[in-house]
């Protein structure tokens, strides 16, 4: 049953009791200090108000685990990726994998979000809400788990952004403080993708329809996957339509989309040298301790802001906060502004790469902006066309 969560907090912000179906009960008991009546049956909440069959309140449900088992130590190799989603998940970054089938992007993108801290009561809270609104909770209770959603490339505009004849929240909503994850980027709808822009730079979408005007809360963290070219063998040689191939598969892609994605990276064919090789030592549990620490030093940074200005991560701030906090030392100020003008970067895309670089300080627990910092960034914010022969090709 679709809002019970939110039909419970709106009784007890008036005082009132609630009656729910059983199957709810464990959602509606979050809404705090309020009766629920949570029946099986309306004979039962019937028996209830006679006094024959008195019905016992419900109790506050928590959803099961969906990313138990799932651990960095199953990816063999791919060190670069792990370090860009490490700083993915320490600063709230959006994320981009490049690289031929069966190279572990989708496997590494659904360890992510045990890398990243679980979510705060309010936050929590807000989740649930927009969970409740879509259709109900995960298993009837709330989760501290940050959601991580992952709708196929088919997904229709209003599934993604949000829509339908209930102006229901989408794919973007549900994955509010989580990662929304989008295998084959290039195959989903364009409209859907350019739909997206907005929604990364605000962190909420306005649903408009005749019969109501809804926004919803939509912070979440993209991480996306393509292949180098429709057929994915560009990277080996194989593709026989190369370079028109990757050209045509790129195109679909807009600039401005492109330009939101502060991490791009490539993610090469595992070789046979390293799946022979033992698991690495170092697992998800070493990682999110890492970026725990990081969060913590921003939440200590931003605590200070007005509570209408509250953000969580470096990915989130902007304008004069962002010169204040991620402003680099001469060197790397002068190394940033060389880059800007050989790279062409935009606006938009200079201030990313000040905020990855703020987060690469986190991570190494300095206080102020580096040059090796400032070069890190630039190092993943600069793509290569993906129709470019690599060196030596």
């Amino acid at each position: 049953m679709a809002g019970v969560l939110i039909a419970g907090l709106f009784a007890a912000a008036h005082d009132s009791a609630l009656i729910c179906p059983a199957a709810c009960g464990g959602e509606a008991a979050w809404a705090g200090e309020i009766e629920v009546i949570a029946a099986p049956s309306l004979l039962a909440v019937v028996n209830h108000f006679k006094g024959t069959q008195l019905l016992p309140p419900p109790e506050p449900r928590l959803a099961a685990s969906a990313t138990a088992g799932l651990d960095l130590k199953d990816v063999k190799g791919q060190e670069s990726a792990k370090r860009a989603l490490e700083i993915a998940a320490a600063g709230g970054h959006n994320l981009l994998m490049i690289g031929p089938p069966g190279s572990g992007k989708s496997m590494l993108a659904a360890r992510l979000p045990g890398l990243l801290p679980p979510l705060e009561p309010a936050e929590a809270l807000e989740l649930g809400m927009i969970q409740s609104v879509a259709g109900g909770l995960r298993g009837n209770g709330l989760t501290r788990e940050r959601p991580f959603r992952d709708p196929h490339h088919s997904a229709s505009l209003p599934a993604l952004i949000g829509g339908g004849m209930r102006a229901r929240p989408g794919e973007i909503s549900l994955a509010h403080q989580g990662v929304l994850f989008l295998d084959e980027l290039p195959e989903f709808n364009r409209n859907a993708l350019e739909a997206l822009r907005q929604p990364l730079e605000t962190g909420r979408v306005s649903v408009a329809r005749a019969n109501g005007h809804v926004t919803y809360p939509a912070r979440f963290q993209l991480v996306a996957a393509m292949n180098p070219c429709r057929c994915g063998q560009l990277a080996d040689q194989a593709c026989g339509r190369a370079p028109r191939c990757a050209e045509e598969y790129q195109s679909r892609l807009s600039g401005p989309l492109i330009d939101r994605i502060d991490l791009h990276i490539d993610v090469p064919a595992v070789s046979a040298a390293d799946l022979s090789l033992p698991p690495p030592s170092e697992g998800t549990a070493a990682v999110a301790r890492r970026v725990a620490a990081a969060r913590q030093r921003q939440a200590q940074r931003y605590a200070k802001l007005p509570e209408n200005r509250r953000i969580r991560t470096n990915a989130e701030a902007d304008g004069g906060l962002l010169d204040e906090v991620a402003a680099p030392d001469r060197e790397g100020r002068a190394l940033l502004v060389r880059a800007a003008e050989r790279l062409r970067l935009s606006a938009r895309g200079y201030h990313r790469v000040m905020r990855v670089a703020r987060t690469l300080a986190d991570l190494e627990g300095a206080s102020i902006v580096g040059r090796r910092h400032i070069a890190e960034a630039l190092s993943y914010r600069r793509q290569r066309k993906i129709s470019e022969p690599t060196a030596g090709t």
